[in-house]
């Protein structure tokens, strides 16, 4: 019998509140979000006090890849260009060669010490070869510490940027199982095509979206969201069906949004960085509901000797052969081999092979979740305590965060410029968002008509209009003739001519 709708909103409603109020106790325990997530899927499940029987691994696939997609998306937004682009080479050599180690090593001791077939084993690999940044973050910043130098933006670049290769392993090692006969250098095209279109789609999506977003001038300001939110599934479905990594094109758009300057760009970071959070909770709620607890329980042994291989020899052995070509010091790269938990993606990607009908794939699933366990038990306890023994660990800093919806910063050392929109002016009509203003000034107030108003991105600029600017004292001249008219700005050429 089919439950009504009520229940079923009941139900889930619970499960998301009960999964919140668990992360207040994961934050004082000083363990991993997912795991406490997990845990409430499992409980709530046909083997724990809640009886929900859920198997339908079809729907918890789909919840898991639309659920990542955000994710990622969101990652992408949050990530600054300049943090990552002094660790963007190590970073995709980790993402990308550093993957395919790790999973090439598992698979290979998947292979003679659990007795998996060879096919399978390396599918085991692919699986658990990418790890979770968001867990691993979340449990830095509840035992207030971070991480010193170029390890943050490093791990969190890897972590937000592996998962494609992963996807890719995993699919490539199915085709590989279902079709005997097939080489596995046809899987190289494969590789180049899913990482280019996937690459290129999402920085022109990006791009495209940013202009819709500055252009449009939409009515209401909750439509915003809504556009964004459409975007992310038309990026990943549209890249996908191109044949790309639709993961990959989602983070990328993220990335490029997250750099470039549009209106309401605050309020749209702080609103996925909440559609994230439920994402994260509704899918590991849903995986946690999929397993079946006794099923564990045939994999205990195997499933410990595979994760105390992929947490001590394998992930440590691909992180120091990808870093040769790199100066770090051995405490950086031991504390880089360490951060290698794994999360979601492992039990998103271990559900493929049991839709594809792959031989073994139940047991590959078990070890699967039995390994994510472990590693979110073992790595989510002790990053904090490792990085601190590494002397690595940096207190973190509470910096206040001011809820402007420019995308500027302006440095202390600034003064208050007062700036009357001059007739003729090349501003007029403008948005604030297109005015091109340097990166230390932030216009604070506009008088119009006797009206005062803190403005926002989209606020178009007209004559007589009156601007209070904050700006640093360094940029003063530049802000401006920023706002001069046309022909004073001709004036201002001709005598530097």
């Amino acid at each position: 019998m089919i439950p009504s709708i009520e229940y079923i909103l009941v139900g889930a409603a619970a499960l998301v509140l009960v999964a919140i109020l668990a992360h207040k106790l994961s934050e004082k325990l000083g363990i991993p979000a997912l795991l406490i997530f997990l845990l409430v899927g499992m409980l709530a499940g046909s083997e724990g006090p809640g009886g929900i029987y859920f198997d339908d691994f079809w729907i918890a696939q789909s919840i898991g890849v639309v659920a990542l997609a955000y994710i990622l998306f969101s990652g992408g937004l949050d990530t600054r260009w300049e943090e990552i682009q002094p660790v963007l080479g190590r970073g995709l050599v980790l993402a990308t060669i550093g993957v395919l180690l790790t999973a090439l090593l598992v698979g290979a001791f998947a292979m003679f010490v659990v007795g998996l077939p060879p096919l399978q084993a390396a599918l085991l690999g692919a699986v658990v070869s990418s790890t979770d940044a968001a867990a691993v973050f979340s449990i830095l910043r509840t035992k207030r510490a971070s991480l010193k130098g170029i390890l943050r933006p490093l791990i969190e670049f890897e972590s937000a940027s592996n998962d494609p290769m992963a996807v890719f392993l995993t699919i490539g090692i199915i085709s590989l199982i279902l079709v005997p006969g097939q080489s596995v250098f046809t899987l190289i095209p494969l590789f180049i095509q899913q990482m280019a279109v996937g690459g290129l789609f999402g920085y022109g999506m990006g791009r495209i979206l940013v202009y819709l977003i500055n252009r449009l001038r939409l009515e209401s300001e909750g439509l915003y969201p809504v556009l964004t939110l459409s975007f992310v599934l038309l990026i990943y479905g549209v890249t996908a069906t191109l044949g790309g990594s639709g993961f990959l094109a989602v983070y990328i758009a993220g990335l490029m949004m997250g750099n470039s300057t549009f209106i309401h760009k605050n309020s749209l970071m702080r609103f996925h960085e909440g559609i994230a959070w439920l994402m994260q909770i509704t899918m590991f709620l849903t995986l946690g509901l999929l397993v079946f607890p006794s099923h564990l329980l045939a994999v205990v042994s195997s499933g410990i000797i595979v994760s105390l291989f992929l947490i001590f020899i394998a992930r440590p052995v691909a992180v120091f052969l990808c870093i040769i070509p790199w100066r770090m010091n051995i405490r950086e790269k031991v504390m880089v081999s360490w951060v290698g938990l794994r999360g979601a993606v492992p039990v998103v990607l271990a559900t493929f092979p049991l839709l594809a009908g792959v031989p073994e794939a139940e047991m590959i699933f078990n070890l699967v979740f039995f390994i994510v366990l472990t590693s979110a038990l073992l790595h989510g306890t002790s990053i904090p305590v490792v990085a601190r023994w590494l002397d690595v660990a940096a207190p973190l800093r509470n910096v206040p965060r001011i809820s402007l919806d420019f995308g500027q910063e302006c440095d202390i050392r600034s003064e208050l410029i007062e700036i009357v929109v001059p007739p003729d002016a090349r501003v007029i009509g403008k948005q604030i968002v297109d005015l091109g203003l340097p990166k230390g000034a932030l216009i604070i107030l506009v008088e119009k008509d006797s009206n005062r108003f803190v403005p926002c991105g989209s606020t178009v600029l007209e004559e007589g209009d009156a601007l209070h600017i904050l700006a640093n004292t360094s940029l003063s001249d530049q802000v401006r003739a920023t706002f001069s008219s046309v022909a004073s700005g001709m004036e201002t050429g001709n005598t530097r001519n």
